[in-house]
């Protein structure tokens, strides 16, 4: 299929057969109810030696194991720090009858090895298919410390890596997959490659593809180190590449309200100019946009205050947004602070003018029986209420989100990174994560707790384990892209 699609003005396929995926974000919203969550589960850097693995868990309300991870595909090696995952086909090969979304693309992001996994053969247990090699990777493109991939439209496969294989930035940039898995080479232009990688999202109506930028894998795979902040090892940039094409067309410069841009996505509608990004330091969603000339230009939309706080390592503690989503109608806008430890919903149907309709709290370091106090301007302290769910105190901070098609529930995982889950939460590497399930009110806006759902990760066979991104088996929001 060609990157522009065949489209009717509808929004449709014009071909008789459709491939993956569905026609429009529309029409992904009537899909049916999620049965099945994929979770990426990681052991690296804690104490238990044992490979990490692919969790699933059962998510369908009128199963006997509802809320049970029901099956775990534990990869071969020791050290990769499974981390975000993505598809071999999504919506973007809707109009392609040849595509079959079946394979889940799971890198490795410490080994940079990237994992595929067999989900179509028997999706309660997903099978591994592939391993490429992070040799072979390293050989034929320099690159290592792979992060996020999508599937291209072409049936290419696209990974953003972080850095080389000594961990410095400017080894970086975008590996290209064949459908079959092979190693093609390099995505970007030579000499085009970014500062800093993280995360990307195209929008081929724009001819555009946009990426974020964490840090030198040297200095975040260590844990968090302000000094390295401003030792230049972190990044501030969004970078604008043509799409297809490869070419570095623009740098954006969040400059200090944008520090440590990560996720970042552009509206559902193809056919939008907009998208956002959540930069996780200094705990703004920026928005950015493109102008008349077709350059782009950036705004910080919504802003997270830091909290003043006593007992902690600095005398201020930022929300951290680590994750963020866009519900596929394009209504509402949800992000989480890590170390806050409250989960956001916002209208943005003006996009310019974010409103926040819902807020619950859900972990965090300032949650009431933490040593940690919030210090309001009054000068006095206080601390957040945090519910338990069935007897179970909620630890760390909301991290990772994925949403229900219809947008009515959010899945939340509480693992960032182990290094940084030990160095922030602590606890987490002795009792595990956990996943919750919030329902949303899509019509006035508001957040609640589920109390039925509770996935205990502390409670695994092989010990207590860190549960990061999560995948249905027909894709989400956060892997579809409309052509």
């Amino acid at each position: 299929m060609a990157e522009s699609g065949k489209m009717q003005s509808n929004g449709t396929s014009s071909c008789c057969k459709a491939g993956p995926g569905y026609a429009s974000p529309r029409e992904a919203m009537d899909g049916p109810r999620e049965a099945l969550l994929y979770v990426t589960c990681v052991y690296t850097g804690t104490e238990t030696q044992k490979p990490d693995y692919l969790a699933t868990v059962d998510v369908d309300p009128t199963s006997p194991t509802y809320s049970k991870v029901i099956h775990r595909l534990p990869v071969p090696y020791l050290g990769d720090e499974l981390h975000h995952t993505g598809w071999n086909s999504c919506s973007s090969c809707h109009g392609d009858s040849s595509a079959d979304r079946r394979f889940l693309i799971v890198p490795g992001l410490i080994s940079g090895r990237i994992y595929v996994v067999d989900t179509k053969t028997n999706p309660k247990a997903p099978s591994l298919h592939k391993v490429v090699e992070s040799e072979e990777i390293v050989e034929k493109t320099g690159l290592a410390y792979p992060h996020t991939s999508h599937c291209l439209a072409s049936g290419h496969i696209l990974v953003s890596c972080l850095g080389d294989r000594n961990g410095n930035a400017k080894g970086n940039g975008f590996l290209l997959l064949d459908s079959e898995f092979n190693v093609k080479g390099r995505w970007e232009k030579e000499g085009h490659s970014p500062g800093f990688g993280y995360d990307f999202w195209y929008q081929p109506r724009h001819k555009t593809m946009i990426s974020s930028s964490w840090g030198a894998p040297a200095a975040f795979s260590k844990g968090f180190n302000l000094q390295d902040v401003s030792d230049g090892l972190y990044g501030r940039h969004l970078y604008v590449y043509s799409w297809p094409g490869g070419e570095l067309k623009q740098t954006l410069d969040l400059g200090n309200t944008g520090m440590l841009p990560l996720e970042i996505r552009f509206l559902h509608d193809p056919s939008k100019d907009t998208g956002f990004v959540g930069a996780a330091l200094t705990s703004n969603m920026v928005r950015f946009f493109k102008n008349p000339d077709d350059s782009w230009s950036h705004e910080v939309a919504i802003s997270v205050k830091a909290l003043k706080v006593q007992n902690w390592i600095l005398p201020e503690m930022p929300g951290l947004i680590t994750d963020f989503l866009i519900s596929l109608d394009d209504r509402f806008l949800y992000f989480v602070n890590w170390l806050h430890g409250d989960v956001r919903q916002y209208n943005i149907e003006d996009p310019k003018n974010p409103k926040l309709t819902g807020q619950v709290w859900v972990g965090g370091q300032i949650q009431k029986g933490s040593s940690v106090l919030a210090e309001g301007e009054d000068g006095k302290t206080f601390q957040f209420d945090v519910p338990q769910i069935q007897g179970h105190k909620l630890r760390g901070g909301p991290q990772m989100i994925q949403m229900s098609l219809d947008g009515k529930r959010l899945y939340v995982t509480n693992s960032l990174f182990s290094t940084w889950d030990r160095q922030f939460y602590p606890e987490l590497m002795e009792k595990g994560s956990h996943m919750l399930q919030l329902d949303v009110d899509t019509e006035k806006g508001g957040l609640a707790i589920n109390p039925n759902f509770f996935v205990d990760f502390g409670a695994e066979p092989d010990g207590p384990s860190l549960a990061h991104e999560m995948r249905y088996p027909g894709g989400d929001c956060t892997s579809d892209i409309w052509v």
